[in-house]
């Protein structure tokens, strides 16, 4: 069992910057991911990393904007948020696959764990 702690969410204006971190406790990991999910919406893939090799993959909407990274020493993910936008508004999990996979993944349904959620808001 991998559990995740994520932290990092808040209130911030548009234009500002938020980082998210998500501690995980397992090993073994492949891929490491950020959804979203706003109200109404389904969740949708915003930024992974394959941990082994540390590549990383972004959806469209935050290509330019958001930096996913990680620390292998204390399973670490996080992911730096700049020129928000009131579009960004969600709640964000992070998700780990144990499964070996050799390619991104943006899928809900490639992950295997999912942490609790943090509400990133951003006013415009």
């Amino acid at each position: 069992q991998v559990q995740l702690v994520e932290s990092g969410g808040g209130l911030v204006q548009a234009g500002e910057s938020l980082r998210l971190s998500c501690a995980a406790s397992g090993r073994s990991i492949n891929n490491m991911g950020w959804f979203r999910q706003a109200p109404g919406k389904d969740r949708e893939f915003v930024a992974g990393i394959r941990w082994n090799a540390g590549s990383t993959s972004y959806a469209d909407p935050v290509k330019g904007r958001f930096t996913i990274s990680r620390d292998n020493t204390k399973n670490t993910v996080d992911l730096q948020m700049n020129s928000l936008k009131p579009e960004d508004t969600a709640v964000y999990y992070c998700a780990v696959r144990m499964r070996f996979s050799s390619r991104d993944r943006t899928a809900p349904s490639d992950y295997d764990y999912w942490g609790q959620g943090t509400q990133v808001t951003v006013s415009s």
